[in-house]
């Protein structure tokens, strides 16, 4: 029960894609047309790249692999993305040894994405051992260019002379 439909405001905290976040915010709205926007705008890019990019990719890989933990949800989401839009099959991966042979038998194109925050150099040896295993013709699909900077908490800011700014820590400045 809402109290007062007047005073929402929608958040989002997900894996999902901007376009199906936007379809729930969507009807969210049908039911309270007054419903607010964030106050800011924070969506991970790089997950919603990384989704889009799959996406494309997927419909013409027999083989998808995901480089990312477990306990990533954005890396567990890409997985499920390739097999939504017509990856043969998908697994995700924490490091190049995890793939089996048997996942490549019969594979003539592989995709590979990984995570958000994985390191590249998890996903280069796992290109490194493709190219060993015959996978060697690498084409990246560039979807978008993630040239986003965010600024540090300003606590944790530093002047032009690499001197903390005490006052944003609370202390004072000489």
């Amino acid at each position: 029960m809402v109290q007062d439909p007047d005073k929402l405001v929608w958040l989002s905290q997900t894996t999902l894609s901007v376009d199906e976040t936007m379809e729930t915010v969507r009807r969210l709205r049908e039911r309270f047309p007054n419903l607010q926007d964030p106050p800011s705008d924070d969506i991970c890019y790089a997950t919603q790249n990384r989704q889009v990019a799959i996406k494309k990719i997927a419909p013409q890989a027999d083989l998808v692999l995901v480089v990312g933990s477990s306990n990533s949800s954005n890396s567990v989401r890409l997985k499920e993305v390739a097999l939504e839009y017509g990856a043969k099959a998908a697994y995700r991966v924490d490091f190049a040894n995890e793939v089996k042979q048997e996942w490549l038998d019969g594979v003539r194109t592989v995709g590979v994405t990984s995570g958000a925050s994985v390191p590249e150099v998890l996903v280069q040896e796992l290109l490194d051992d493709l190219a060993d295993a015959g996978y060697s013709d690498v084409r990246a699909t560039v979807t978008a260019e993630e040239d986003l900077v965010f600024s540090l908490p300003k606590e944790l800011r530093q002047d032009v002379n690499g001197k903390r700014d005490e006052r944003a820590l609370g202390g004072r400045v000489r």
